[in-house]
């Protein structure tokens, strides 16, 4: 039997293609999880401290608030730090940490999305039943069906990729733990473990975006049922925002795997946009197209001047 000498961390190379360009790159990353912080928590905070806000629909947003803080949080951190001139090694336990919580969370966030369309179509398909339907222990067991099946999607891969032997090279060519930037590294066959993380994956996603998909067909068919235009103005603008923000989350991911020859600058590009991008987006989006939303910001904004003034 081979004898291995194991590793004890990994030297994360960073975003490809971009030497020379990480003081740049710290500033623009740094002002976007600083809002992307501010703005889930804005929402967040909204949602709590108004009573017209404790509905299912903004029961959902809440979570996905707390989920659009977590999950830049698992690879923003130390790439800051990196690119802020700190050591770029991670060690074996912190790697396997952020590719497990990077897929608990991306996968979670993806399902409450399905969560949320499901929502929508309860209310525009059937109004009358919306509340009976979508009652509090309902909405809980949605929720915690979603972390379930992130947390099992998120075990199956780390344990896939880390039952694997890594002993020789450390340099990870990308800017956190993820399967295909770790996999190349293993002494050991990892064809089991891509496999896997592939059909994993791709399943998962095929699932989800297929349920958002169904939902919103019925949503669309049932405003075009609605005779007036204010009516289908109405029922088209509960969901537009949700719908906005399912688009910026799948959009970059669609982009990727359609492009023939892959592109490591282009992988990172999109990788960035989910991880970092997206979830400021989901919060901007949410302020700005949801009326409710802005006036208990506006209300949390007042709060926060009168305490100020005293």
């Amino acid at each position: 039997m081979r004898n291995y000498t194991l590793l004890n961390e990994f030297i994360l190379l960073g975003i490809p293609q971009t030497q020379g360009l990480e003081t740049l790159l710290f500033v623009v990353f740094l002002f976007i999880y600083f809002f992307t912080l501010l703005g889930n928590l804005l929402i967040f905070t909204a949602i709590v401290s108004s009573s017209t806000l404790h509905t299912p629909m903004y029961f959902f947003l809440g979570i996905l608030s707390i989920s659009g803080m977590l999950f830049p949080s698992v690879t923003c951190p130390k790439m800051l730090l990196y690119l802020s001139g700190q050591s770029p090694a991670i060690s074996y336990k912190g790697c396997a940490a952020q590719l497990f919580f990077y897929h608990f969370l991306g996968s979670t966030e993806g399902c409450l999305y399905s969560v949320m369309a499901y929502d929508r179509y309860v209310a525009i398909c059937h109004p009358l039943r919306y509340m009976l339907i979508m009652k509090p222990g309902v909405c809980v067991s949605l929720v915690t069906i979603a972390f379930s099946v992130g947390c099992l999607h998120a075990t199956i891969l780390t344990s896939f990729t880390f039952q694997l032997v890594y002993c020789a090279f450390n340099q990870v060519d990308y800017f956190f733990c993820d399967l295909p930037a770790l996999l190349p590294l293993a002494c050991t066959d990892s064809r089991l473990a891509q496999k896997v993380g592939s059909i994993n994956v791709g399943f998962l996603a095929l699932m989800l975006l297929f349920s958002v998909c169904v939902s919103y067909a019925h949503i669309g068919i049932a405003i075009l049922r609605i005779r007036s235009a204010e009516g289908r103005q109405k029922a088209f603008s509960t969901c537009s925002a949700h719908l906005t923000a399912i688009l910026c989350a799948y959009g970059p991911v669609i982009i990727i795997y359609l492009q023939r020859t892959p592109n490591p600058l282009l992988g990172a590009v999109v990788q960035i946009l989910n991880n970092i991008v997206s979830p400021m987006l989901n919060s901007l989006i949410y302020s700005l197209r949801n009326k409710e939303v802005k006036r208990s910001l506006r209300r949390v904004f007042q709060s926060v001047m009168l305490a100020v003034q005293k």
